[in-house]
């Protein structure tokens, strides 16, 4: 931190050419909004919409200059709302925060009091970033199946975009919680890491189009959980045993898909919609009790790589080329 009137974040600018710059710079405390409570931020983390927010998407954040960031872990200065007190270490996920809010790659937040949660006492605010959004994220897609009745003893879960941060959490989630995992990836270089975290068996997500134009194929996962999106969600539906569920939460191949009403009116087959976003504050502090106790991982320095506020940029842009394996946490104090 450069003094009390300043703080070091992530800048993205537009250049009179609409090309985007980024740039660790010293911002003034003026630059934020005006809200309840101000945060010392002291860890981030990295996730798809950072990235897109970073290279001037206009559907993600509407003006510049800005600073990214959906997620940040850090300890309250101060908050007009009494919400809570100097000191606490807070938690903020989702909302507006690193969309057209100032965001978490940086010293310092300004947000509403309602967008923070108290981090759980048996979680670091390190921890908390580990899992980020797209641990969150995974956590919820894991509770969906199994408010719909899953459970280990009805057969293997697939998860697609296993490498990325829900993906990979997810198979860690349902290792621990004792289910049977298939992890679909584009990247089997990376089948060893993904058998590591608990996957059972590794394939090439493209196995799952291989049922082509046929509106059904053979039951054969239970449950299984979603980031692509896509003619990949249409083809896992297609699928899925009976009464089984897919929790859809991405969209990297295609926010788009097409399929047929057989899996569900034949076998019963649930499509569970996940969001980590817009959640009621009490279900973020439900799913983040259960994080920090019965889904909390020991391997959670397996599932990350911590780097600085100055190595984000680049990291960023492996996010946009689709190169991203695991977690980024990001150390706002140096690391």
């Amino acid at each position: 931190m450069n003094s009390k009137n300043t703080f070091k974040a992530l800048l993205v600018e537009e250049g009179a050419d609409k090309q985007f710059t980024q740039s660790i710079t010293s911002r003034p405390i003026s630059d934020l909004p005006e809200n309840d409570l101000l945060i010392d931020v002291h860890y981030s983390s990295l996730n798809f919409k950072d990235a897109l927010s970073a290279s001037g998407n206009k559907g993600v954040t509407k003006a510049y200059p800005h600073t990214p960031g959906i997620d940040a872990a850090g300890i309250v200065i101060e908050d007009k709302s009494g919400t809570f007190s100097p000191g606490d270490e807070v938690l903020v996920f989702g909302y507006d925060l690193g969309m057209n809010t100032s965001g978490g790659l940086a010293e310092r937040i300004s947000i509403p009091a309602s967008w923070a949660v108290k981090c759980p006492t048996t979680l670091s605010l390190k921890e908390s970033m580990i899992y980020g959004t797209g641990g969150l994220t995974a956590a919820l897609c894991v509770e969906k199946i199994e408010r719909m009745g899953a459970t280990p003893a009805d057969g293997p879960v697939a998860v697609t975009g296993a490498t990325g941060g829900v993906g990979s959490i997810s198979i860690a989630l349902l290792k621990k919680l004792g289910y049977s995992v298939i992890a679909f990836s584009g990247k089997p270089e990376q089948s060893q890491h993904l058998l590591e975290l608990g996957a059972t068996e590794v394939l090439h997500r493209d196995v799952i189009n291989e049922i082509g134009e046929r509106p059904m194929g053979k039951g054969l996962w239970s449950h299984a959980i979603d980031t692509l999106g896509g003619e990949y969600l249409a083809n896992l539906l297609k699928q899925i045993k009976p009464g089984g569920g897919v929790s859809a939460c991405g969209l990297v191949s295609s926010p788009f898909f097409s399929t047929n009403v057989f899996p569900f009116i034949t076998r019963g087959v649930s499509l569970l919609g996940v969001d980590s976003v817009n959640i009621p504050l009490k279900d973020k502090q439900h799913i983040w009790q259960r994080v920090a106790t019965d889904m909390k991982l020991k391997n959670l320095a397996e599932l990350t790589t911590e780097i600085s506020l100055e190595q984000v940029p680049d990291c960023l842009t492996k996010f946009i080329k689709g190169t991203v394996v695991g977690r980024y946490v990001v150390n706002i104090k140096g690391a």
